[in-house]
């Protein structure tokens, strides 16, 4: 029981750690003409815990206007920075409680540990 609860916290971290990145590379891309953001989609996995795909969101976006203001290039590449902000507030959550579940899966697999020393 604590090795799978071990591997459903690992696996959340290894999922919201791919999310964050994703995040970083859409904010980081944001000024890029053309940009496409990421979209993180989660999903269960198969034994238990979650696994997360990275794939272009599915929105379309205009080509940008010849001297166009750094203020309108969001606008024309699809990067919602207020969207972005929230995600990476969710993803640093769940990253939080997938590290606050190894930490209570450790301490049940070494209450255990004593029980039977």
């Amino acid at each position: 029981m604590s090795g799978a609860t071990l591997n459903i916290g690992l696996s959340g971290l290894k999922s919201y750690q791919q999310a964050l990145e994703s995040t970083s590379h859409n904010i980081a891309n944001s000024a890029t003409a053309g940009f496409q953001p990421q979209q993180a989609i989660f999903q269960e996995a198969v034994k238990g815990g979650v696994v997360v795909n990275i794939s272009q969101n599915g929105t379309s976006a205009a080509p940008p206007a010849i001297n166009i203001s750094p203020d309108a290039t969001n606008e024309t590449n699809g990067t919602d920075f207020a969207t972005e902000l929230i995600n990476s507030l969710q993803y640093k959550v769940g990253f939080d409680l997938s590290v606050k579940l190894i930490k209570t899966s450790d301490e049940m697999l070494g209450t255990l540990i004593d029980i039977t020393a």
